[in-house]
């Protein structure tokens, strides 16, 4: 028997990232309703870092942060004056054309700000409660209700957040108390994964039993460590039907931090688990706050999930490719696509399926380039001086000269009007 056909009999058929079945929450503010979970394409979410007061600079950052590519922003909301400053931001981002919904993020205080500031609560379109701080002893189910209360009261969601880090003490104790009393016990991490689980589903149940729609409650049990993450949420997905909301909390910065989460999070999203997620990145200084907003799009458009910007592929080089050329030019076409999005997204759309190659040298280049819209393969070392380009797999032309790059981002940009130009604007602000 030939090699081919003993693995054509023996394959099995390649399968495709999983799909939870999960209610579909909406989270909307005026004409824009971003769906999350039920069917709905994974959302990307982010907070901002600024004093909350400074409604100018928060709003700014806002703004940011969505154009970039997050469809819900979360803000903190911790003290009066923060209250009183979520009505202004929301007006300056309306002035601004910017209709991203805002995530109110409460510890501690989230039912006296919440009652106390009803222009504040209005406002936001969705609201995050932690139940392991919301109060202790009786006050604890009396304060996350009265949160739940009034988000029925003004027609919001909200995300019931559990965090490892600020875990409910008494619940804990009490799991560990019953621990004790078993036959086997459980070692202390079992214990705490499932006074985690305890914490959300309870709450959500609790919120239910009050006349929350269970549609509108969506669950996160948020971990440091990627092994913990991935434990609980496979748990978290198993024993109920809510949205979920994933991320790690404290990823870290720069490399450390994007890693831990692209690892965790492409885990659980390959498993079908995950209706929106967010990279908590710690920024380097003078890092811009988007970054986790790119990391997150990455991630998705990496596993496939989505697309939002048009993917640039090129080699890593070696010693064929001692020239920079490739490297430079893959940068500029990159920031070039992803500055033009903002308008792009309206103007042609489509335009973030476009896949574009970069290589730089003859290995490789042709193969990859023809496999893209459209593609240029430079010269490596000892190369003839010439970068043919193709364009839907053909080769069309041929650039030389030392323009070569300008020339290649007049080329890309010409042929995004020609094959995206023609499609009508989306009118809907539904997502």
């Amino acid at each position: 028997m030939h090699t081919d056909m003993a693995v054509a009999q023996g394959a099995t058929a390649f399968s495709a990232p999983l799909v939870r079945k999960s209610l579909q929450a909406r989270v909307a503010w005026g004409k824009r309703v971003v769906t999350v979970g039920g069917g709905a394409p994974v959302r990307i979410q982010s907070m901002t870092n600024t004093d909350t007061v400074d409604a100018v600079g928060t709003a700014i950052q806002v703004k940011e942060l969505a154009n970039a590519g997050s469809e819900m922003v979360r803000i903190t909301v911790n003290t009066p004056e923060a209250a009183q400053a979520v009505p202004y931001i929301r007006e300056q981002l309306d002035r601004m054309g910017i209709d991203v919904p805002l995530i109110g993020d409460f510890h501690y205080n989230g039912h006296r700000l919440l009652t106390d500031f009803p222009d504040c609560a209005q406002a936001l379109s969705k609201y995050r409660i932690n139940p392991g701080n919301v109060g202790k002893g009786d006050k604890h189910d009396r304060q996350f209700s009265q949160m739940v209360e009034i988000a029925m009261r003004w027609d919001k969601p909200i995300r019931i957040g559990v965090n490892w880090g600020s875990l409910d003490q008494e619940l804990l104790a009490r799991l560990m108390d019953e621990n004790s009393q078993r036959a086997q016990p459980w070692d202390s991490k079992q214990v705490m994964y499932e006074a985690l689980l305890n914490s959300a589903i309870g709450s959500a149940q609790l919120a239910q039993s009050l006349g929350m729609e269970p549609s509108q409650i969506i669950l996160s049990c948020k971990m440091s460590a990627v092994q913990d993450l991935v434990a609980v949420y496979r748990e978290l997905a198993k024993r109920s039907n809510y949205p979920l909301h994933l991320g790690l909390t404290e990823a870290g910065m720069g490399t450390r931090g994007t890693v831990a989460s692209t690892a965790a999070l492409s885990v659980l999203l390959q498993e079908g688990i995950g209706d929106t997620i967010r990279v908590s990145l710690t920024p380097a200084p003078g890092e811009a706050r988007t970054q986790e907003v790119l990391v997150a799009s990455e991630i998705l458009q990496a596993l496939g999930l989505r697309s939002f910007v048009p993917s640039v592929t090129a080699c890593p080089g070696c010693g064929r490719t001692t020239s920079t050329t490739f490297q430079e030019l893959t940068q500029q076409i990159d920031n070039f696509l992803r500055e033009q999005m903002p308008v792009w997204r309206t103007t042609y759309p489509g335009v973030e399926s476009l896949k574009v190659a970069v290589m730089g040298c003859i290995v490789n280049g042709p193969g990859e380039s023809k496999h893209a819209d459209i593609g240029i393969s430079l010269p490596g070392t000892g190369e003839a001086p010439a970068a043919p380009v193709f364009i839907d797999g053909e080769k069309r032309m041929t650039l030389r000269g030392n323009a070569i790059a300008t020339e290649f981002q007049a080329v890309v940009e010409d042929y995004i009007h020609k094959r995206f130009g023609h499609g009508q604007s989306q009118t809907s602000n539904t997502v």
